[in-house]
């Protein structure tokens, strides 16, 4: 009886198991696919003016995000209001 217990239980591990390697591999996927498209960006030089790059640095510290993240954020939101105009 003792044995049967523990073998259901050794089963139902195993199970287990399986069920969180598949859900590794799955998290593995999606991970590689995000680094993929963050590989495919499209670099941009950009030369600005001092003073708007240090209002831009500022901004970006004061919402947590790199100068680069701030510039591409405003950008998107950018395109996004202008297409919300062109509807």
């Amino acid at each position: 009886m003792e044995e049967e217990r523990i073998e259901e239980q050794e089963l139902k591990l195993k199970e287990r198991l399986k069920r969180l390697e598949a859900l590794e591999k799955e998290v593995k996927d999606r991970e590689k696919k995000l680094k993929d498209r963050e590989k495919a960006r499209k670099q941009v030089l950009l030369r600005l003016a001092p003073s708007l790059w240090n209002e831009l640095a500022q901004w970006a510290e004061e919402d947590y995000r790199s100068i680069n993240g701030q510039i591409e954020f405003l950008l998107a939101e950018a395109v996004r209001k202008r297409k919300n105009i062109h509807k």
